[in-house]
């Protein structure tokens, strides 16, 4: 593929995602901010112990296979009906063990309650199996246009169900009834807008051509899966259901920004770097301007959000969220490296080295268990700082992998983003001086927000920094073509 068609397919899918991505965000803290001012924190606490089931289930089922299918550059229709049906029958497989297990789950979280919401709510895994051919067919086209327009009715769709759920008095079933119905809708509207239909003539051996390379991503995933859930289940076991819900949810809002980035960046990496997999030089610039355009976002994002955090959650979620705030505070300094990560796992994936991609996942897995068991005493706060030494360890052993797989070393790394870091931390510092007078209500989150943003878009310009100068060339390039219309 030319260079122009590669840069314009990735800048149209990178926008298309992003809008994906921050407009499901959106949807959800606009749901959530009314939701959580309604429903009592043990509602989301029982949600959240559940969390570790769901996405462990929700891995299995894919086992890898959708990976595969976008990655290799030929697909026959009999590859997407063995894997249709592989994740059809596997989920359905997994819903019958889950729902006779549930009666010892609310055991294990000495929380009755918690069988009829999860008997109900693992009802997602089957849902969201029978949509993930339709899903992994748009990606391989790079639709996500229509991925978007999907994503975005099925969450308002459960969204306006939810809220008006919790204002009639439903409380923890709205949020059941918001992840189900989600399921359910994008599901339905994929099939809708599809022509793909599954049909019975298939080969095992389809199957089998992919599992060699998908049985690694799929431990790389349930490792993966577990290292990101365990902590809610964890806390449910030996502490009540609203210190999950504060740990879970302060998680929860801290990730929004940088799940929206990792996500959006990942969806086009998935696509541009497995078609560039080949091509060791270009591969090492693409990855770097990855990195780069996720430092020049990230960092000033994260330290803006601890600095404004509590004044935050008590306009949005009132004073009996506040109990979150610390836990919201330190969680976001591994959230701001999460993007990084996912970037590298793409890179492992796309150069077809899936023993990296699980070897990595197996070493994070052994090493957040360690860590856990060391900070474990010191309570929740503890497990909240043992997940950001966890992520900053994570992030230098994907760098170190890195450079086994394409020669982008720690130091190159350094150099790309430390700038960034720099420039973000320096501007949130003087943001706090200049600003903590204003008191702790809207007008110092919106002095904040502003005086952080002007600080470090013209500390960026006066070093000279990369991004800032790609952003002036666009915007150059836009004005032109306006005036030469």
């Amino acid at each position: 593929m030319a260079e122009p068609s590669l840069k314009h397919k990735t800048t149209v899918s990178l926008f298309w995602s992003f809008i994906d991505k921050f407009g499901q965000q959106v949807l959800n803290f606009v749901s959530m901010l009314v939701l959580m001012n309604i429903i009592a924190p043990e509602a989301y606490g029982l949600i959240g112990s559940l969390a570790l089931f769901t996405a462990f289930s929700t891995i299995l089922i894919d086992s890898g296979l959708g990976r595969v299918l976008i990655n290799r550059k030929d697909v026959s229709p009999a590859d997407y009906n063995a894997v249709f049906f592989f994740n059809a029958v596997l989920s359905l497989m997994l819903y019958m063990i889950l729902f006779f297990l549930s009666p010892l789950i609310g055991d294990l979280f000495n929380a009755p309650a918690i069988v009829p919401v999860s008997r109900v709510l693992f009802l997602t895994l089957i849902f969201n199996a029978l949509g993930l051919i339709h899903q992994t067919i748009l990606i391989k086209e790079a639709n996500f246009k229509l991925l978007t327009k999907v994503n975005m009715l099925a969450l308002l769709i459960a969204d306006v169900v939810a809220i008006a759920m919790a204002l009639t008095g439903f409380g923890v079933w709205a949020l059941v009834a918001q992840l189900l119905l989600f399921a359910f809708a994008r599901t339905v509207i994929l099939w809708v807008h599809s022509s793909w239909r599954p049909h019975p003539n298939f080969s095992m051996s389809s199957l089998k051509s992919f599992f060699g390379f998908s049985y690694k991503l799929l431990l790389s995933n349930l490792v993966s899966s577990t290292v990101n859930n365990i902590y809610p289940s964890l806390i449910a076991t030996f502490y009540p259901m609203s210190q999950v819900a504060y740990f879970n949810q302060a998680k929860k809002y801290q990730e929004i920004p940088f799940l929206t980035l990792s996500n959006t960046f990942r969806s086009v990496a998935m696509l541009i770097l497995s078609e560039i997999n080949q091509q060791s030089e270009r591969l090492v610039r693409v990855t770097r301007k990855l990195i780069k355009s996720i430092a020049f976002l990230v960092f000033p994002i994260a330290f803006l959000m601890i600095l404004i955090a509590e004044p935050m959650f008590y306009l949005f979620f009132k004073e009996k969220w506040l109990a979150a705030v610390p836990y919201f505070q330190v969680l976001t300094l591994g959230g701001m490296l999460m993007p990084f990560t996912f970037i590298f796992s793409e890179l492992f994936i796309a150069k077809e080295r899936p023993a990296f991609f699980l070897g990595l996942e197996v070493v994070k897995g052994v090493l957040l268990f360690l860590l856990i068991f060391l900070f474990f005493p010191k309570g929740i706060m503890g497990l909240a700082v043992s997940w950001v030494v966890y992520m900053v360890i994570t992030l230098l052993i994907s760098v170190f992998f890195s450079g086994k797989v394409i020669h982008y070393s720690l130091p190159r790394f350094v150099r790309d983003t430390f700038p960034y870091l720099f420039t973000a931390l320096l501007s949130a510092v003087a943001t706090y001086f200049v600003t903590r007078n204003l008191g702790e209500g809207l007008l110092f989150i919106v002095a904040s927000v502003a005086v952080t943003g002007v600080l470090y878009i013209a500390m960026c310009k006066l070093l000279g920094l990369e991004m800032t100068k790609e952003i002036d060339a666009w915007l150059n390039a836009k004005k032109e073509n306006k005036d030469v219309e």
